[in-house]
C-alpha cells in the first residue's frame, strides 16, 4: 500500500520485496507524524493538522490474525512469559466457557448479566447507545474472570486492577508549546485511575488518594474485600459517567466505536444462547480498511498550499468503504468522502451532541483508524519510554485490536465479540493479569515526585562504573519531547547523575539525556560518536566542536520480536531498540542572530566538511542540530544528533526509513525519487541545508527570541510533507522579499538572498555567500578545492565570498580560483 498522495505506480516501501527498477541510493524516508514532530509548535495538534501525518502512519499498517495476537497476549500475561506456550489460547478459551454461558458469579455480580447488557447492546441506536451495554458487559465480565485459575497463567494484577470507563469528555495535554484536545469513547483504566475524577468532585483531594494507592501498593492490596466492593460501587455508579481532566499519562489502552450505517433500524444479531470453542470464523471485513484514506488531493502550487496540509502528489480518486469513517448520529454520508473531507475539514472530534464542549476543535470527522490513531500518540507522549500501545476498535459487533510501537503498527482480524464471546472474553483474560510494564510501560522507568514536580528515575548496572543513577527531570520546562506513532521518537531530558557527577564532576549548564528508538540495523550513534571521538584527536576543526557522549546505554527490547510471534512478513525489517545517551547541556543556535549566528554557524560547517572528508556523513542538519557553548568568552559551534549519520565504509544504505528535516533537506532530495531513497546523498546536500538553516533562523528569530506568526515567514515549510516543501522553496528562491520585520540589517539580508538562489544554468550548482562584518571590498572565489580550503582563516575578512562546486563530490585537489569583482 502506497503513502497518501502517491500514484498507484508508486513503489512499495523498502520492507516490501523490490523498490521496481529503481536503485536504492539512501535510505528512504518517513512521511508520517515523524516528519513535523520537531516543529509541532509551529504546526499545531489540532486534528485537521496532525491528523494527515497520522493517517500517513495508519496507511502502512500491517495485519496479523485474531488468534495470534491472542496468543501473544496470553503468552505475555502468563507465568513463564519468555517460554513459548502453544497451547494457551485452547486452554484459555475452554476456561471462560462457564463465564460466556452464564454458569459463574461472585459475591458482588452474576456472568448471566452479560448476556443482559449484550442484548441491550444489539438494539438499534447511535453510536453513544452503545457504551453503558458495552462498559457494563465487560466490567462484569472482568469480575467474574477474576476468579478463573488456569494453569500457566497469573494472577490477576490488583495494583493495576483495569476497569473499562465511559470517557467521551475533553482530554488535555501539552505539546511543545500547543494544547490538545481529543475526546476518546472508552478507556481502559486502573481502578484508582478511574475512581480519582469521581472522588475530587466530592471534596476527596488527589493528595490524600495519591497516598492511599501508594500504601494499597505497599500493602499489596490486603483488603481484597474493600478493593472488590470498592470495585463494584464505581462499576454501579460511575463506571458509565463522564468524568472531567483524566490524565493520558493513566489511560491504558482507549476503545473507539462506530456504527456502521449511523441510525440503523436493523439491530445487530442477538448473543448465542449457548457458546462452544470453536474455529475464528473471519468477520467481514476481516481487517478494517485503510486504502481509502488515500484520497484524491490537489498538488498545491507555490503560492496557494495550506498550511495544514501535507505534501502530495496527485492520486486518483479512491472511494471509501465507509465503514471506518467516523459518522455522527446524524447521519452524514462518507462512503464517497473528498479529499478537502479527509484533510482539510478534519480537526478534534465532534462532541456526538454535546454542545457544551467550547474547547474541542469544531467540525471534526477523522476516519476511525486515524482518530484512534491520535488518541495513541498522545499515549505515547504521556509517558517516557513506552515500548507498546493497544487500542481496540469497535463497529457494530465486530471488535479490532490495534497494536503501535515505534517501528510501525499492527492491527488484527476482526472478532465479533458477541458472536465469539470467548475470544473476547480471554483478551479481557489477559489483559486483566497485565502489570503497567505489559501494558507497554517501561519499567526501567519509575515515575517519582520530587519537590512536587514528575520526575522519572532510572538505576542503570554498569560494568565500568556499577549502578548509575538517572533522575530525568520529566517536568522540566526545557525537554523536548516527540509527537507521533513511530520513528525514533526522540525526548531530550534535563538529567542528574550522583555517579555521572562523581566522574566528570559538575556542568556549569547540567545534562541532558537524549532518549529515542534507533533502527537496529543502523550503525548506533554510540558507535559512530567513538569514530568522530577518534577523527577530533587529529582535527582542530573536530575537537571541541562535537558533543561529548559521557554515558550510554542500549535497551534489549527489539520491536521485532512481537512481529516475529505474530507471524507478520520481514518482522526484523525496520526493527527499532531504545537508546539513552547523556550530554553535557548544549545551547541552541536560534538563540544567535547576525554576527555571532553567523560564527557559530561557520564552526558547525567546518566540523561538518572534515567529518565528511574522514567518512562520517552527517546526513541531517537542521537548526535543532546546531549547538554551542560557552569556553574562555568564545562561542563554541558544536554539531550535534549523530542518530542518523552513516560510515563511508558502509556498504549501501542501513536503515528501513529515516526521518529527515524536512524544511531543510536539500532540493535534490525533496523529490518523489529522493525521498524513495532513489537519489544518492551527497555533501553538497548538507551544504545546502547549513544554507536553508541560516535563512530559517534569520528570518524566524530576533535575538533568540521567536517572532509572531504575522511577522514571521517560512512556516508552510514546517507543515507541508516533503515535496511539497520542496515546490515551496523553488518559490522562495524565485520571490525572496525583505522581511516585514527590519530586524535584519542590509548585509545579512544580502547574504541570505543570495545563499538562497541556486544557479539557473546549472541546478547542481549551489551559490553560496559567507557573510561577516568586515569593511573589505567584494571578492569572489571559484572554488573547486572545496574540502581544503573552506575552514581556512583566509576567508575572515572577506565581505562576501562565493563558491560554487559541482555535483560529483570529488572536489579534493583541484585548483581554485580568486579574482577581484
Amino acid at each position: 500500500m502506497s503513502p497518501a498522495g502517491e500514484t498507484e505506480s508508486t513503489p512499495p516501501r523498502t520492507n516490501a520485496p523490490a523498490y521496481g527498477a529503481s536503485k536504492i541510493e539512501s535510505t528512504p524516508n518517513s512521511r508520517g507524524a515523524s516528519v513535523v514532530s520537531e516543529n509541532i509548535g509551529v504546526l499545531g495538534v489540532k486534528v485537521k493538522n496532525v491528523g494527515p501525518w497520522i493517517q500517513r502512519d495508519i496507511e502502512q499498517v500491517k495485519e496479523c490474525k485474531a488468534d495470534a495476537m491472542l496468543q501473544a497476549l496470553l503468552q505475555r500475561a502468563s507465568s513463564a512469559p519468555e517460554t513459548e506456550q502453544p497451547e494457551l489460547l485452547q486452554k484459555c478459551l475452554k476456561a471462560v466457557l462457564p463465564v460466556c454461558n452464564g454458569q459463574a458469579s461472585t459475591a458482588l455480580v452474576k456472568s448471566s448479566d452479560i448476556e443482559t447488557a449484550l442484548n441491550e447492546y444489539v438494539c438499534p441506536g447511535v453510536e453513544n447507545n452503545f457504551y453503558g451495554p458495552f462498559i457494563r458487559a465487560t466490567n462484569i465480565a472482568l469480575a467474574c474472570l477474576e476468579e478463573i485459575k488456569i494453569d500457566g497463567m497469573r494472577a490477576p494484577v490488583p495494583t493495576v486492577d483495569m476497569i473499562c470507563q465511559q470517557n467521551d469528555m475533553p482530554m488535555h495535554q501539552m505539546h511543545q508549546t500547543k494544547k490538545s484536545i481529543r475526546k476518546p469513547d472508552l478507556v481502559i483504566l486502573p481502578l484508582n485511575s478511574a475512581c480519582a475524577p469521581f472522588q475530587d468532585e466530592t471534596g476527596d483531594k488527589k493528595g490524600k488518594q495519591t497516598n492511599k494507592q501508594k500504601g494499597a501498593q505497599k500493602n499489596d492490596e490486603k483488603d481484597d474485600d474493600q478493593r472488590k466492593k470498592k470495585r463494584k460501587a464505581h462499576m454501579d455508579t460511575n463506571a458509565t459517567a463522564k468524568p472531567k481532566k483524566l490524565p493520558w499519562k493513566d489511560v491504558l489502552a482507549c476503545i473507539e466505536f462506530k456504527r456502521k450505517t449511523a441510525g440503523r433500524t436493523k439491530g445487530i444479531k442477538s448473543p448465542s444462547p449457548t457458546y462452544t470453542v470453536t474455529d475464528h470464523v473471519p468477520t467481514k471485513p476481516e481487517y478494517l480498511p485503510v486504502d481509502h484514506l488515500k484520497a484524491e488531493v490537489p498538488a498545491p502550487g507555490p503560492s496557494h498550499t495550506p498550511a495544514t496540509q501535507p505534501a502530495s502528489d496527485t492520486a486518483p480518486a479512491v472511494q471509501s468503504s465507509g465503514l471506518t469513517t467516523a459518522q455522527h448520529s446524524k447521519g452524514r454520508s462518507s462512503s464517497k468522502r473528498k479529499a478537502t473531507d479527509t484533510l482539510e475539514e478534519s480537526a478534534a472530534k465532534r462532541s456526538k451532541g454535546n454542545h457544551d464542549d467550547k474547547d474541542a476543535d469544531a467540525d471534526a470527522d477523522p476516519d476511525v483508524t486515524v482518530q484512534t490513531g491520535l488518541y495513541a500518540a498522545e499515549m505515547f507522549a504521556a509517558n517516557l519510554g513506552v515500548n507498546y500501545l493497544l487500542n481496540i476498535i469497535v463497529v457494530d459487533d465486530v471488535m479490532w485490536i490495534w497494536y503501535y510501537d515505534r517501528q510501525g503498527i499492527i492491527q488484527c482480524s476482526g472478532i465479533n465479540f458477541i458472536q465469539d464471546l470467548p475470544r473476547f472474553l480471554v483478551l479481557l483474560y489477559a489483559l486483566q493479569r497485565f502489570d503497567l510494564h505489559d501494558w507497554g510501560r517501561n519499567k526501567d522507568f519509575l515515575p517519582i515526585e520530587v519537590e512536587g514536580k514528575l520526575c522519572h528515575e532510572v538505576k542503570i548496572d554498569d560494568e565500568n562504573l556499577g549502578e548509575v543513577d538517572l533522575l530525568l527531570h520529566t517536568s522540566h520546562d526545557e525537554r523536548v519531547t516527540h509527537y507521533g506513532l513511530q520513528g525514533r521518537a526522540t525526548n531530550v531530558v534535563p538529567v542528574t547523575s550522583e555517579a555521572l557527577t562523581k566522574k566528570y564532576g559538575k556542568f556549569e549548564d547540567g545534562m541532558v539525556a537524549k532518549i529515542f528508538w534507533g533502527e537496529a540495523s543502523r550503525t548506533s550513534e554510540p558507535e559512530i560518536l567513538k569514530k568522530v571521538e577518534e577523527i577530533a584527536k587529529r582535527h582542530a576543526t573536530v575537537q571541541d566542536h562535537v558533543p561529548q557522549l559521557l554515558w550510554h546505554h542500549t535497551f534489549t527490547n527489539p520491536t521485532a520480536a512481537i512481529r516475529e510471534a505474530l507471524g507478520v512478513p520481514e518482522p526484523t525489517t525496520g526493527s527499532r531498540v531504545l537508546y539513552i545517551l547523556v550530554f553535557p547541556k548544549l545551547l541552541p543556535i536560534i538563540q544567535l542572530h547576525g554576527k555571532e549566528l553567523f560564527d557559530v554557524w561557520r564552526q558547525c560547517i567546518s566540523c561538518h566538511l572534515t567529518l565528511w572528508k574522514e567518512g562520517v556523513h552527517h546526513r541531517d542538519v537542521s537548526p535543532g542540530n546546531l549547538m554551542w557553548y560557552w569556553r574562555d568568552d568564545k562561542r563554541i559551534g558544536v554539531l550535534n544528533d549523530y542518530d542518523l549519520s552513516s560510515l563511508a565504509d558502509d556498504l549501501g544504505p542501513r536503515g528501513n526509513e529515516r526521518t529527515g528535516t524536512v524544511p531543510f533537506m536539500a532540493l535534490d532530495l525533496l523529490t518523489k525519487e529522493g525521498q524513495r531513497g532513489e537519489v544518492k546523498h551527497l555533501y553538497r546536500h548538507d551544504l545546502e541545508s547549513f544554507i536553508w538553516c541560516f535563512a530559517w533562523i534569520s528570518l524566524r528569530y530576533e535575538n533568540g527570541v521567536l517572532l509572531s506568526r504575522r511577522l514571521r515567514p517560512l512556516d508552510e515549510w514546517a507543515t507541508l510533507g516533503a515535496v511539497a516543501c520542496g515546490v515551496e522553496k523553488y518559490h522562495f528562491q524565485g520571490n525572496v522579499k525583505p522581511p516585514a520585520r527590519s530586524h535584519i540589517d542590509s548585509s545579512l539580508w544580502a547574504f541570505i538572498t543570495l545563499t538562497s538562489r541556486r544557479t539557473a544554468r546549472n541546478q547542481n550548482q549551489i551559490l553560496m555567500v559567507f557573510y561577516s562584518h568586515s569593511k573589505i571590498p567584494r571578492v569572489g572565489l571559484r572554488l573547486a578545492n572545496l574540502y581544503q580550503n573552506l575552514h581556512s582563516d583566509f576567508l575572515y575578512p572577506l565581505h562576501y565570498l562565493r563558491f560554487g562546486f559541482a555535483s560529483s563530490d570529488t572536489c579534493v585537489d583541484c585548483p581554485y580560483l580568486i579574482r577581484l569583482q
